[in-house]
């Protein structure tokens, strides 16, 4: 197995994703669009304070078929909005559930809490919306990681966070993929500092190749930064996993639950009570149903795939004027 060629979610043909941001805002918003019209789609929530929209209607007993997109925003509960602003613009492009005459975009959304990281944040207008907007209209297939999109103002427990993204290409030919924002109540690097928890599942030097720590036995975790220096409530992880093998809505279903044990492999600790940690599930259909000894693994391989994402979304983090916790690179002499 190795991953697609961009080692994006992207490596789903059919799919694309936009990112928008205010630096100063210290907040922004991702898209992931289906560019093949409606996909099929589901998720699951582990965490215990998810911000959604429209989540309700992705259960496998609801009669909705598909999404057009899938928001990840940063803004708590402000940050559902973005999904209006998609939304909008989508139904301008005509795409839609149609009911009979009418046609409804269906976006769902999820947020991480992102207000108290020194951003900008007495807006008198809702910026949301006009992100959702801006990040659609700039959906490609190849985009930035780190502190972009919603991962602009992300922070973990001990670093800042971000926008990771990770795909592997299986045996039969299937691909899958994640996207992730990491703004976690724990933390991606074990307690020395200096490795991840998810360095067991990392395939080459995509997250630094520092290998897994050599430290044994189970360690202390260190106090957190984050809560030092913001707010133990100030969290959330949210992320999708795609694929293009054909599968149903109750299989989407599966495919996000299982895909929550890449969180648990890659934040210690993880599915807290303060983060609202939800993962979507999506299947394009590109190719037919994956092979049946790929099929009772699709889970653990999209899981592989969360872990290496989040990893990454730490990796990739970019150092910006008044962050209040230091980038991983930075802190290495690397940024």
């Amino acid at each position: 197995m190795t991953p697609g060629p961009r080692n994006l979610i992207t490596d789903v043909a059919g799919l694309a994703v936009g990112n928008a941001q205010d630096d100063d805002l210290k907040s922004g918003t991702t898209v992931l669009l289906s560019e093949d019209g409606p996909m099929t789609t589901s998720y699951a929530v582990m965490g215990g304070a998810p911000g959604t929209r429209d989540t309700d209607l992705l259960e496998p007993d609801k009669t909705v078929p598909g999404v057009d997109a899938i928001v990840l925003s940063g803004g708590s509960a402000f940050g559902l909005a973005a999904a209006q602003g998609v939304m909008d613009a989508l139904a301008m492009q005509g795409r839609g559930f149609q009911v009979h005459s009418a046609r409804v975009p269906i976006v769902p959304a999820a947020i991480i809490f992102d207000l108290l990281n020194n951003g900008q944040k007495g807006w008198t207008e809702n910026p949301y919306p006009g992100l959702g907007r801006i990040a659609l209209s700039a959906v490609t297939r190849d985009f930035t990681l780190g502190t972009a999109g919603v991962g602009t103002g992300a922070t973990d427990a001990q670093h800042k966070g971000g926008l990771g993204s990770a795909s592997l290409v299986l045996p039969d030919g299937t691909t899958i993929g994640a996207l992730v924002v990491v703004n976690a109540l724990g933390s991606a690097t074990t307690p020395s500092g200096k490795h991840f928890w998810a360095a067991p599942f990392e395939i080459g030097s995509e997250f630094g190749g520092l290998g897994p720590d050599p430290a044994a036995n189970l360690q202390p975790l260190p106090p957190s930064r984050k809560t030092a220096a913001m707010a133990q409530h100030g969290n959330t992880t949210i992320g999708i996993v795609a694929t293009d093998a054909a599968l149903d809505k109750a299989g989407c279903k599966r495919l996000a639950t299982a895909a929550h044990d890449g969180f648990a492999r890659a934040l210690v600790p993880a599915h807290t009570p303060y983060d609202g940690d939800l993962i979507f599930a999506s299947s394009t259909a590109r190719r037919g149903p994956p092979a049946e000894d790929i099929m009772p693994l699709l889970g653990h391989f999209a899981s592989v795939c969360m872990a290496r994402a989040i990893a990454r979304a730490i990796w990739e983090a970019t150092p910006r004027a008044d962050d209040g916790l230091p980038t991983f690179r930075q802190e290495r002499g690397q940024n």
